[in-house]
């Protein structure tokens, strides 16, 4: 491997400092509200990866002091069913915060999630997601800003990356993570490009970013022709390698991670190939990169929703 190792972004880290940064406003709101933030998590299902996720959101929100109400549903659930509970927290005095983990089941048809966002109460939208939140940050005045785009601007300026007159490629156009990034970054005088599937000389742009957001949802995707020497690397990917050959392809033959995937039969990769390590200049781990980040930043909303709905934009 050329070179010397990236730096390492430490989303653990930055994740904890988030959380100290909220525990005097969830301590403050709880004393003068006599209860503390809700934030109400509906499950649908039993997808492994969701039922990780949620467990993660309860536990570290419940360790901040905020009331977490998980409210499962069986995969069998109609959007219907969905739409009646979403309704319910969204009348509830106690709910501040309204998530609903993805995926959701295919049976509830294409435009399922779409609609769940458009129903829950954009005050109340901890996700960032609804219309009328997307607008608003859209236009620079984000009350609620999507979590994982957020976290990953607090990573690079609690890491000391400079983001104004940077140019920043994102690869991955999602309503979740792409577009609302590109959004961020110009916001903080990025020169922004978005590619995907499809963008003709894919690893030719991206290898012209000083900061390059992979969140294309394919394990080891970014190899080292897509990288700028240097440039720092935030990897949003969380994807699951049940196939050893790959993973050998991915981490290599002699990799403490191939021994993880002997044990359990599959790992955890992210969209950048670890290769990347030996040219970037910063580099986020998958796990334990900006998956945390999320989880702190959904706590910051969920303050941040039950701050303005007391009065105290």
């Amino acid at each position: 491997m050329m070179g010397s190792m990236g730096r390492l972004l430490d989303g653990q880290a930055v994740a904890a400092a988030i959380r100290a940064d909220v525990l005097p406003g969830v301590a403050e709101f709880t004393s003068g509200a006599g209860r503390p933030p809700g934030l109400g998590i509906v499950l649908v299902g039993d997808n492994p990866a969701s039922e990780i996720y949620v467990r993660n959101k309860v536990r570290s929100g419940t360790e901040s002091g905020v009331w977490v109400d998980l409210q499962r549903l069986p995969a069998t659930a109609s959007i219907d069913d969905l739409l009646a509970v979403v309704n319910r927290l969204n009348i509830s005095e106690r709910h501040d915060g309204i998530l609903v983990q993805a995926p959701l089941p295919e049976a509830m048809g294409r435009h399922a999630a779409q609609r769940v966002f458009d129903t829950i109460d954009p005050d109340k939208d901890v996700d960032g997601f609804h219309p009328a939140n997307v607008g608003r940050l859209v236009q620079g005045r984000a009350h609620l800003a999507p979590c994982t785009p957020s976290g990953v601007i607090e990573l690079l300026d609690r890491s000391d990356i400079p983001i104004a007159r940077r140019y920043a490629v994102i690869i991955g156009r999602s309503d979740i993570v792409g577009k609302p990034m590109a959004m961020l970054l110009l916001q903080r005088d990025a020169t922004v490009t978005i590619c995907h599937s499809r963008t003709a000389d894919l690893p030719e742009v991206a290898s012209r970013a000083d900061i390059l957001v992979a969140a294309i949802g394919r394990a080891g995707f970014v190899t080292r022709d897509f990288v700028k020497p240097g440039a720092a690397v935030i990897d949003v990917g969380i994807n699951r390698v049940s196939d050893r050959a790959t993973a050998v392809s991915l981490f290599g033959p002699s990799s403490p991670r191939l021994a993880d995937f002997d044990r359990r039969g599959s790992v955890v990769a992210g969209d950048v190939h670890p290769e990347v390590a030996g040219i970037a200049g910063a580099l986020t781990p998958v796990p334990g990169g900006v998956g945390p980040l999320t989880i702190a930043m959904l706590l910051k909303n969920t303050l941040a929703a039950a701050s303005a709905r007391r009065g105290g934009r």
